[in-house]
């Protein structure tokens, strides 16, 4: 929804039986452009039928992967291959489309998920998780015999991962037809997110046919090759440098060629491009304009989940039409509250305390 769209669906809100003329003259357009807007309104599903009947149900719909990852960590020194470890293994639920809508729903936004899910146990604690959220999981089909997303790693003594087996084959499934059986839910949307575990011909299908505006997240740089026949149809997208540079093709050594990485991205018709710097911040660019902010104070504890909770807090302030700079500074705001936490999605999170450190800047 455009910043105008979202203008005027506010006054019609106020006053259903508001005339196109008076919308014209509080808006200073005329009463022409008033009428497109409106008509567009309705086509996103904002606006039902003659008289301005408003439709209340605003959502977003964030379509991608959701995972169980077990990770084992041993207590020794050493990490002795081909042999059992003394340890500590734990489970937790993510997927980075699962943990966008976590961030989401915490920030008080109506959330529709569409993944798969297996006809499991793993299935079963990710449901049951999305429904104490409030995550609508009712349009996620399940495929029977097939096994949830799960991500199985080791950490040596040295914390990092000694070895790692993924297991995302059930998102195979999620075919552009399955897409298709959804394309009401995807249109009516304030906005739809999307991971790129989607396999790459359902991502295409979704920005050829999906009237909402897309925010995309790459996930990985091998994963981020998916977006490269779509990127002039996606509205936001949200790379780290690495990313950027791959699907720029322009190597990112300073703030000139980070300016470069982000104008090419912009002529293949995206609309907007955050990428993330790590501890050096985030630059946002846009046909209007560009920005660069730096990270904002936190006592880090873990920073698993920051692009998570940016690309939640981009979203959410695009619903509140915020310019280009404030919605970097929500997104810059919402890693600094993940990284505050040992766990991958901060329950701190909430809009309350979102625009609290976004005014404490």
């Amino acid at each position: 929804m455009t910043k105008r769209e979202r203008q005027l669906l506010n006054w019609i809100e106020e006053n259903p039986m508001i005339s196109q003329q008076e919308l014209a003259e509080r808006a200073g357009i005329t009463r022409s452009s008033v009428a497109v807007h409106i008509s567009n309104l309705m086509k996103k599903g904002c606006i039902a039928g003659r008289g301005y009947i408003v439709q209340n149900t605003s959502y977003v719909t964030v379509a991608g992967g959701v995972n169980v990852d077990i990770g084992g960590w041993p207590v020794g020194d050493n990490l002795v291959a081909r042999d059992s470890n003394p340890g500590v293994v734990k489970t937790s639920l993510g997927g980075v489309g699962r943990n966008i809508a976590h961030n989401m729903s915490l920030l008080g936004l109506d959330v529709r998920l569409v993944t798969a899910f297996g006809d499991d146990v793993s299935a079963q604690k990710l449901a049951a998780s999305c429904g104490e959220l409030g995550i609508d999981i009712s349009q996620s089909p399940i495929i029977h015999g097939g096994r949830t997303s799960t991500y199985l790693f080791i950490n040596g003594s040295d914390g990092d991962m000694a070895v790692a087996v993924s297991d995302m084959e059930i998102y195979n499934h999620l075919t552009p037809q399955v897409l298709a059986q959804r394309l009401n839910l995807f249109n009516g949307s304030q906005a739809v997110v999307l991971d790129t575990n989607l396999p790459a011909e359902s991502i295409v299908w979704l920005a050829e046919n999906c009237t909402a505006p897309i925010f995309a997240d790459p996930v990985s740089t091998v994963k981020a090759e998916k977006l490269r026949p779509i990127l002039g149809k996606l509205h936001t997208l949200k790379p780290n440098r690495l990313e950027a540079e791959l699907l720029a093709g322009v190597p990112i050594t300073g703030e000139a060629s980070l300016r470069e990485a982000a104008d090419v991205l912009l002529e293949t018709g995206l609309r907007r491009v955050f990428i993330s710097l790590g501890a050096g911040g985030a630059y946002a660019a846009s046909r209007e304009g560009s920005c660069r902010l730096p990270v904002m104070p936190a006592e880090a504890v873990n920073t698993t989940g920051c692009g998570d909770a940016f690309m939640a807090a981009i979203t959410w302030a695009y619903l509140q039409g915020t310019g280009l700079e404030d919605t970097l500074r929500a997104g810059l705001a919402a890693s600094a509250i993940a990284m505050e936490s040992a766990e991958t999605i901060n329950p701190v999170m909430s809009e309350a305390n979102l625009c609290d450190r976004i005014a404490a800047v």
